[in-house]
C-alpha cells in the first residue's frame, strides 16, 4: 500500500469541512445549555468563545500551512519539542475529537425521541439514551464510517452538501422564532435574575462547559485534512478563519433567538432549571411553528451527522499522524492505495466510538469533558508556532500571520483561562484521562530502548509543570469555579495570566530542532523533488 494521502480537497470543500464540524449538535443544544448556566448573558459567552478560538485558530492555521500533513493537530508538538509533548498533546486532542463521533449520534437520537410516535419516546429517558436509543445511535456511527470508507472525494462532496443544508436551517430558526414569538422581556426579567443571573462567573463557565468550546472545536478539521488539500498554504487559513467567523455569527444569533423565544412556562423555575430535551424544537412547538418543528427534526439528523461524518474522517487522520509519531503500530499508518483512506485507523476509531457511545449516553454528559481535553492540545499551538519562527530558514513559512508574537501569548493565556473556568474537579478529571494514555507512550519508548528520551523529557517538563499548575490553581482558586477560594475571584485571573505567560516563554525556550522535524523536512523535500 502507498502510505500517502491524495490531495483532492479544494478551498471551498475545506471551508465547508470546518463549518460543517462547528455547526453540529452544538447549535441544537448549545444555546439551551449556555442559557442554563449564564442566563441571557450567554450571548457574551459565545462572543468571548469565538474571539478566543479565533486567536487559537490563527496559530494553528499558520502551523497547518507550514506542515500540510494529515493528522497535523497531533504532530506539531512532536516536531517542536519531541515525543513527550507530541504524545500528550496528540493523545488529548484525539480523545476529545474521537468522542465527538458518538456524541453527534447521541444528539440525533435524543432529538428523535421527541417525535410524536410511541416508539421514539422509548429512545431517551430524560437523562440518557435507552438500549433501543443506543442501537439507533450505533447505526448512525456506522453510516458515518461507511461514507468515509471508500473515498476522500465522496466524503468532501457529501459534507459540502450537508453543510449548505445545515446553514439554511439555523437561519430559518432565527427568522421563524424572532418573527413569531420573540419576547424581549426575557433578557432583563428581574424575576429570573435579570440579564446576568449568575454574574461573570456564569458567563465564563458557560464558555468552557456548555458546549461553546465543544462547538468551535470544528476549526481543527481543515487542519487535520491539510495533507489532502490541493493548495494548503492558501486554503487552510481561509478555511479556519472563515469557518470560525461565520459559525460565530450564527451561534450568537441563535443564542439571542433562544433567549427571546423561551416561554414563561419554561422559565417558571429560572434559567438554571431550564430543562429541554429538544431545545429549539420545543420552542417551535410551543409557538405553533409546525413547519419549523418538522425541519428541526430533519436537521437533528443532518447537522450532527454532517459533523459525525467529518470527525470520522479527521480522527482517522489523527491516528495516521500518531502512527507517524511512533505511538501506534505501522498498520494504522497504511493508506489504501485505491481510495487514499487510512482504513485500519478508521476501524480502530469505530471501535473506540462504540465504547464512548455506551459509556456516555447523553449529549451534555460529555461536551464539557471534550472541551477541556482539547484545551490541553490547544496550548501547544501558540508555543509551537513561535518555536518554528525562531528556527528561521530551518522551516518553510508559506504563511506568516501578522501580529503572531502578540496573538500567540494571548491565545495561550486565553486557553488557560478557559481551562480554569471549566471548574474544579473537572480540570483534575480531564488531566487524569490524559495520564491514562502515558503507559502507551512508555511502551513505545521502551521498544526504542528510550533512545533520545532524556532530551524529549527535558523539552516536555514545561508542559507537565503547566498541567500540574492548572490542577493546583483550579483546586485553590475562586469558589465561583469550584475551588477553595484561597485566591478570590478576579485575583485568580491575574495569577493565571502571569504564570501562563511564564509557561508560554518556558515552552518556547524548550523547543529544539528535533529528529522528527528533520525527518519531516527530508520527506517533504523528497516528495517535492519527485513531483518535479
Amino acid at each position: 500500500m502507498k502510505n500517502s494521502m491524495r490531495r483532492d480537497i479544494r478551498t471551498f470543500a475545506l471551508t465547508m469541512t470546518g463549518l460543517g464540524s462547528i455547526i453540529g449538535s452544538g447549535w441544537l443544544f448549545g444555546s439551551w445549555k449556555a442559557a442554563s448556566v449564564a442566563g441571557p448573558a450567554a450571548i457574551y459567552s459565545w462572543i468571548l468563545g469565538m474571539i478566543i478560538i479565533l486567536f487559537i485558530g490563527l496559530t494553528f492555521a499558520e502551523l497547518g500551512a507550514m506542515f500540510p500533513a494529515s493528522g497535523g493537530m497531533v504532530r506539531y508538538g512532536q516536531f517542536s519539542h519531541g515525543s513527550l509533548v507530541g504524545f500528550i498533546s496528540g493523545w488529548a486532542n484525539w480523545i476529545a475529537i474521537v468522542s465527538v463521533i458518538p456524541v453527534e449520534a447521541v444528539a440525533s437520537t435524543q432529538y428523535l425521541s421527541s417525535w410524536n410516535f410511541d416508539w421514539t419516546h422509548q429512545l431517551y429517558n430524560g437523562s440518557e439514551l435507552t438500549f433501543p436509543g443506543l442501537i439507533i445511535a450505533a447505526l448512525l456511527v456506522i453510516v458515518y464510517f461507511l461514507l468515509n470508507y471508500f473515498t476522500v472525494s465522496l466524503f468532501a462532496k457529501v459534507n459540502s452538501t450537508i453543510t449548505i443544508f445545515k446553514f439554511i436551517i439555523p437561519v430559518l430558526v432565527i427568522v421563524g422564532i424572532m418573527y413569531t414569538g420573540f419576547n424581549a422581556h426575557n433578557f432583563t426579567a428581574p424575576e429570573h435574575g435579570g440579564f446576568m443571573p449568575n454574574g461573570w462567573s456564569g458567563v465564563l463557565t458557560a464558555v468552557a462547559t456548555s458546549g461553546i468550546v465543544f462547538a468551535f472545536n470544528g476549526f481543527q478539521s481543515p487542519i487535520n485534512l491539510a495533507g489532502e488539500a490541493r493548495n494548503p498554504g492558501r486554503s487552510i487559513p481561509i478555511a479556519v478563519i472563515s469557518s470560525i467567523l461565520i459559525a460565530g455569527v450564527i451561534y450568537v444569533l441563535l443564542q439571542v433567538t433562544f433567549i427571546g423565544g423561551v416561554t414563561e412556562g419554561m422559565l417558571k423555575s429560572g434559567w438554571t432549571h431550564l430543562n429541554l430535551s429538544s431545545p429549539f424544537a420545543d420552542l417551535a412547538m410551543a409557538l405553533g411553528l409546525n413547519w419549523l418543528v418538522l425541519l428541526l427534526f430533519a436537521d437533528a439528523f443532518v447537522s450532527p451527522s454532517g459533523t459525525g461524518i467529518t470527525y470520522t474522517a479527521t480522527t482517522a487522520r489523527m491516528i495516521y499522524g500518531m502512527e507517524r509519531n511512533g505511538f501506534f503500530p505501522p498498520l494504522f499508518g497504511q493508506v489504501n492505495s485505491k481510495v487514499g483512506v487510512p482504513r485500519a485507523a478508521m476501524w480502530f476509531n469505530l471501535v473506540v466510538s462504540f465504547i464512548f457511545l455506551f459509556l456516555f449516553r447523553g449529549w451534555g454528559s460529555l461536551a464539557s469533558v471534550i472541551s477541556v481535553a482539547t484545551l490541553i492540545s490547544y496550548v501547544t499551538g501558540p508555543v509551537c508556532v513561535m518555536v518554528f519562527r525562531h528556527f528561521g530558514d530551518k522551516v518553510k513559512h508559506p504563511l506568516q500571520v501578522k501580529g503572531m508574537p502578540i496573538i500567540a501569548p494571548i491565545a495561550f493565556i486565553a486557553a488557560s483561562m478557559i481551562y480554569y473556568w471549566a471548574t474544579w474537579p473537572l480540570t483534575g478529571k480531564v488531566t487524569f484521562i490524559i495520564i491514562i494514555g502515558l503507559p502507551l507512550y512508555f511502551y513505545y519508548q521502551a521498544k526504542e530502548n528510550f533512545k533520545g528520551f532524556a532530551k524529549d523529557l527535558k523539552a516536555g517538563v514545561w508542559l507537565i509543570a503547566y498541567l500540574l499548575f492548572m490542577i493546583f490553581i483550579s483546586w485553590i482558586g475562586s469558589n465561583k469555579f469550584g475551588g477553595l477560594n484561597v485566591i478570590p475571584f478576579g485575583y485568580d485571573f491575574g495569577v493565571i495570566a502571569i504564570f501562563g505567560f511564564v509557561f508560554y516563554l518556558w515552552g518556547i525556550k524548550s523547543g529544539w530542532v528535533t529528529e522528527y522535524l528533520k525527518q519531516e523536512n527530508k520527506a517533504a523535500y523528497e516528495k517535492h523533488s519527485s513531483q518535479n
